[in-house]
């Protein structure tokens, strides 16, 4: 083929659309459309249904189908085999207790009642001459859409929750006993009921045989060394060898006349098994490559695809389409039903609605059952609007019926390269917060990792933003921002609060001129300088109060309290008696930290940092508490 019989005109307004989409669809502030939606709504725009402004093309089909099978490989990779183990293992109780307890069993049991559903209502469409073959409408009324479950349930921070767990569970059954379902049906469907259909175990074979191998060469020292020294920016030995292992079982399920999105899948299942989890940097940079460029290309041309005059054309596909959504929602709600055995109406219903989303999986099988003449074009135009439909609704649906949850912020992320950083998550952790450390020095990061403190040094080309999710920001209750420029630790700051909404900030500043900048965003500022010049003055004028802090950590309890006892306030501390040999080692007052002397007057509302003996600093909180017992 000739380079000038290919336009790459087509391909730039894609990438321009799946580039503009979603901006577009964050000034929606009503309610929430996942993009792919969005994706979807602006190629029916711009293809053929639309201003035909995008046609399809051999550049654009090759992508597209190399999107739709990297979707299939990354929904793979979120199957994640050891906690269903692991979920199976901690049930307690009875037989019939662990079985409601697994969300293995009640994500099974969900799409077996799923399919039965479908069925029936794919009979009665046939035969009412709506539809050709009934079982092929039943599976693809039996899917759900992983892509709208997963990126919801991580909103409301419910995938390490046990409800979220089982709803992502069901998610995942169902995606993958589709793709199975679909694989065989299209074997049985062209090949008919030969020994052929078994060719399935050969791949499925081939997936064991790869797992094993892989788990073996993984477990090999020199090997992973070497895996190591390859994985720098312009080898990424990890990133080639995941390609190179989805091709392969892409190609083999082709060659075995298996559907490709079953092999793809199953190479992201091993690729699951053999990654270090959810915050991999591997799973990151296959994340990025897919949802930045091949994924976005094939929703893209879904809606390009779309024949919206071969829809209007058609009056009993008109009529099928309302159908279709109510019997979608349906047999969800209805298989759904089994959450009410462990779970209140109000999360049932949310699960059911949730899991009534269908996307990928209910246009590839519609595109496949089209392909093999099953179903007609205006049908699959309908199933297309049918999966729209169903996505965009789902999540408002679930927001608006699941019971709030109160997110439990635990962790502390410290920014900082310098060893204080290191030396302030080593202490906070002592106090048994979930502290971890974001530096940008790799010496840094090894000392911290050898100590036992959790350290993460991204890549220079990281962003700010990747930094902090990579710290699961979402889950901190605290960031402290100790980098050495003041204009980086701003940006941690404006990031953390205005993105994430992290409500305790606490910053280095270098310079006291910008204090206010900070308190303006709501950040405790501490003055590195000013603050040590203060600790020595206190040393000097209270030497035996900071004698203390040498060895506070074996004989000593730190406490902090807000000073609520009205008989205290505008009072100095030298005439306030505490109990024991309790001291005020600091105090909070306004963003600003004080090291208090005897003539510090104090103020409503101060923090008061107490150090002494267990019993001394009770008796002392209770003083400074609002009625002073």
């Amino acid at each position: 083929m000739h380079s000038e019989e290919i336009s790459f005109v087509p391909l730039l307004i894609v990438i321009g659309l799946a580039f503009v989409v979603p901006f577009a669809l964050s000034r929606i502030k009503r309610f929430t459309i996942p993009i792919v939606v969005g994706e979807i709504l602006a190629g029916m725009v711009f293809g053929k249904s639309g201003l035909g402004l995008v046609t399809e093309n051999f550049v654009l089909e090759v992508l597209s189908v190399l999107g739709f099978a990297y979707l299939m490989f990354l929904s793979g990779l979120e199957i994640d085999l050891s906690a269903v183990s692991r979920q199976m293992a901690q049930s307690s109780g009875g037989r019939l207790r662990q079985l409601i307890d697994s969300p293995f069993v009640i994500g099974g049991a969900m799409f077996g009642l799923t399919l039965v559903g479908s069925t029936i209502p794919a009979f009665y469409l046939r035969g009412q001459g709506l539809i050709k073959d009934p079982w092929i409408m039943a599976l693809i009324l039996s899917t759900t859409s992983l892509g709208v479950v997963v990126p919801v349930l991580k909103e409301q921070g419910l995938t390490r929750d046990d409800y979220g767990q089982s709803i992502l569970m069901a998610s995942l059954i169902a995606d993958f006993a589709s793709i199975l379902l679909i694989s065989i049906y299209v074997l049985l469907r062209s090949q008919g009921l030969t020994l052929d259909v078994l060719l399935v175990l050969i791949l499925f074979g081939a997936f064991v045989t790869v797992y094993r191998a892989a788990a073996i060469f993984q477990r090999h020292l020199p090997a992973e060394r070497v895996f190591e020294e390859l994985s720098s920016a312009t080898s990424q030995i990890k990133l080639r060898g995941s390609f190179a292992l989805a091709l392969v079982f892409i190609a083999l399920a082709e060659s075995l006349g298996i559907e490709n999105i079953l092999g793809a899948f199953l190479a992201g299942v091993i690729i699951s098994l053999l990654s270090e989890g959810d915050g991999s940097i591997l799973r990151e940079k296959l994340d990025a490559i897919g949802y930045g460029f091949f994924i976005p290309i094939f929703f893209v041309m879904v809606g390009v695809s779309f024949d919206l005059p071969a829809l209007l054309s058609s009056r009993s596909t008109l009529l099928l389409v309302p159908l279709l959504i109510v019997i979608a929602y349906a047999v969800k709600f209805l298989a759904a039903l089994l959450y009410r055995l462990k779970y209140s109406w109000r999360e049932t219903l949310a699960a059911g609605a949730l899991l009534s989303s269908r996307l990928s999986l209910i246009i590839a099988a519609a595109a496949i059952g089209l392909e093999l003449g099953l179903i007609s074009d205006a049908v699959n135009s309908g199933i297309i609007l049918v999966a729209v439909i169903t996505c965009t609704v789902s999540p408002i649906l679930f927001n608006r019926l699941a019971p709030e949850r109160e997110t439990e912020r635990n962790r502390v992320i410290v920014m900082g390269s310098q060893k204080s950083a290191a030396l302030l998550t080593r202490r906070l952790r002592e106090h048994n917060l979930d502290a971890v450390l974001v530096c940008g020095d790799i010496d840094q990061n090894q000392q911290a990792l050898a100590i036992g403190i959790p350290s993460i040094c991204p890549e220079q080309s990281v962003s700010l933003a990747d930094a902090l999710r990579r710290a699961e920001v979402r889950q901190a209750r605290a960031v402290v921002a100790m980098e050495e420029s003041d204009e980086d630790n701003l940006r941690i700051c404006r990031m953390a609060r205005q993105v994430y909404g992290v409500e305790n900030i606490v910053s280095w500043v270098r310079d006291p001129v910008q204090n206010d900048r900070f308190r303006r965003l709501g950040a405790r500022v501490v003055n590195p300088a000013y603050s040590t010049v203060l600790i020595m003055e206190g040393m000097v004028l209270s030497p035996a109060a900071f004698s203390m802090t040498a060895d506070v950590d074996e004989v000593r309890e730190v406490r902090e309290i807000k000073l609520q006892n009205p008989d205290l306030i505008g009072r100095r501390l030298n005439e306030v008696t505490l109990p024991g040999d309790a001291i005020v080692l600091m105090i909070e007052r306004r963003g600003d930290v004080l090291v208090p002397d005897r003539q510090t007057k104090l103020r409503a509302n101060d923090t008061i940092t107490l150090v002494g003996a267990d019993t001394d600093v009770d008796s002392a909180a209770r003083l400074f508490a609002r009625d002073g017992r």
